[in-house]
């Protein structure tokens, strides 16, 4: 069920708080052993917020809208006592003294820690195969990878462990793993939510959005976590709109453009590309004019990202020396050898390919014809989508080209698994809100994802379109018997 289903049933006195965290802890307990969502399960702490807020129901307090709904973190938040570790040994022992500002809001708004999940180290990779402490399992099948880097949150809600997560997007982190595990995923507008207390990876793209069951829950999210943050020099200050709201709003007569370059793209699956044809009809059928447009630049944008990300990466990642805080080498003569190895033991393969690329890229007498062409392109990329909004309502295109793949099945070539980024990063390039659905499964029961994509701050026609999509196909009422864990 979801979060208003849950409340419903808190309010009715049907459950409690502590009965509903009871049932999620006990479905971890029963499959992470197989999956590896969690890198920490917080269950002394989410016993006791939900006693606390049943005492608090029980003495006729109002409550907030998530009371006692149990959530899971990305651990790429800060979350004040309790270890955030990116995934990575050069932060496996960090414990932060302050809390995220969107965690903070989770919690004041009545929301319960039930834990915080794994990822690609420091976000960097589509699978979790990056992360130092080992890979998260797709729970429609766990030969298979959840996607990434979010994939522990998005294993999470797939699998009932939670009944909804955060993660972070920096080239599609949250909707690719949405589509291979067959959640909603949102990325909200660069900006609309607040950065800080995200351990940052690349500052001009990183975004933290929710992972759902449903759009609903994932409008509900939002509303929770969005909004100004005087912390935050890049949070936007534009009022939060009622996106709950913006659901029932009709979408006969929106103009939905098929995005050719996407669908021409090397690699599409052809269930994909059916899939998502598919569910572009039934937008048809609501009264929603296709329109097919173009982005000529649509698929630059992966080796745009492949030289802007890293090169914020090397640069964020300078801090982590060995000498403040993080992992220290105990093997060295000198400041400088210390420094060193504590960087080449603390970061992982993928982090210090990373960092080299976006070193190269920034060094003199490359900065230009790398960094400042790539921004060149980014900008290019803006206004093709400019140009593609001034024709239609809202974007379609598959999320990934692809279903969930199997472990191992890049491990020899980096440049393959990049390519799983390929249709979400040019919404990052842009700063634009985009959203993947569940629209259907391949052969094998692997869930497939549709992305939709909207101008800046149009989150509520985002959620418009996506929420009557997901009303209207009902695509879970129909999925595979024996695809998910049980």
């Amino acid at each position: 069920m979801g979060i208003a289903e849950w409340r419903g049933q808190l309010e009715r006195g049907e459950v409690s708080a502590r009965e509903l965290t009871d049932q999620h802890l006990a479905r971890i307990e029963a499959v992470d052993g197989t999956l590896h969502s969690f890198l920490e399960v917080t269950s002394e702490r989410a016993r006791a917020d939900a006693d606390r807020i049943d005492a608090a129901r029980a003495a006729g307090e109002t409550l907030p809208p998530l009371a006692g709904i149990p959530l899971a973190i990305k651990d790429n938040l800060c979350t004040k006592g309790i270890r955030t570790t990116c995934s990575s040994r050069m932060l496996e022992q960090f414990v932060p003294p302050y809390e995220s500002t969107v965690t903070e809001r989770l919690w004041q708004a009545g929301g319960i820690l039930i834990g915080k999940t794994n990822l690609d180290e420091f976000a960097m990779g589509s699978s979790t195969e990056t992360s130092a402490f080992g890979p998260s399992r797709n729970p429609w099948n766990p030969e298979r990878v959840p996607g990434g880097s979010s994939g522990g949150s998005a294993a999470a809600v797939a699998a009932g462990e939670c009944v909804a997560s955060l993660g972070s997007d920096t080239g599609g982190s949250i909707r690719q793993p949405a589509a291979f595990c067959g959640v909603v995923g949102l990325k909200p507008t660069y900006g609309r939510v607040s950065r800080w207390g995200l351990v940052a990876f690349a500052s001009s793209l990183d975004q933290v959005g929710p992972f759902s069951t449903s759009v609903a829950d994932a409008a509900e999210l939002l509303q929770v976590i969005a909004g100004e943050d005087r912390r935050d020099g890049t949070c936007l200050k534009a009022a939060v709109p009622d996106y709950s709201a913006a659901l029932q709003a009709p979408v006969k007569g929106l103009r939905v453009g098929l995005v050719k370059e996407c669908f021409e793209a090397e690699g599409l699956d052809p269930q994909v590309k059916a899939s998502v044809l598919a569910a572009a009809a039934q937008l048809e059928a609501l009264g929603c004019e296709l329109v097919d447009v173009s982005c000529p630049r649509f698929n630059d944008g992966i080796a745009t990202y492949y030289v802007i990300a890293p090169s914020e990466a090397s640069a964020n990642l300078a801090r982590y020396d060995g000498v403040k805080y993080g992992y220290r080498s105990e093997q060295a003569g000198s400041l400088a050898e210390m420094t060193a190895r504590s960087r080449a033991e603390g970061f992982g393969d993928e982090v210090q390919r990373r960092i080299l690329i976006g070193t190269y890229a920034l060094s003199a007498g490359y900065v230009d014809a790398y960094y400042k062409k790539a921004q060149q392109v980014r900008t290019l990329i803006r206004r093709d989508f400019d140009a593609a909004f001034g024709a239609v309502d809202v974007l379609l295109t598959p999320t990934s080209p692809t279903t969930a793949f199997r472990f191992g099945a890049h491990a020899e070539d980096p440049l393959a698994m990049y390519l799983a980024d390929l249709l979400t990063i040019p919404a990052n390039m842009a700063g634009l809100p985009a959203i993947s659905v569940p629209c259907g499964f391949d052969d094998g029961g692997l869930p497939i994802g549709l992305q939709l994509i909207t101008g800046v701050l149009e989150e509520p026609r985002l959620l418009q379109v996506a929420h009557h999509y997901e009303q209207a196909a009902r695509v879970m009422d129909t999925r595979p018997t024996a695809a998910l864990v049980p």
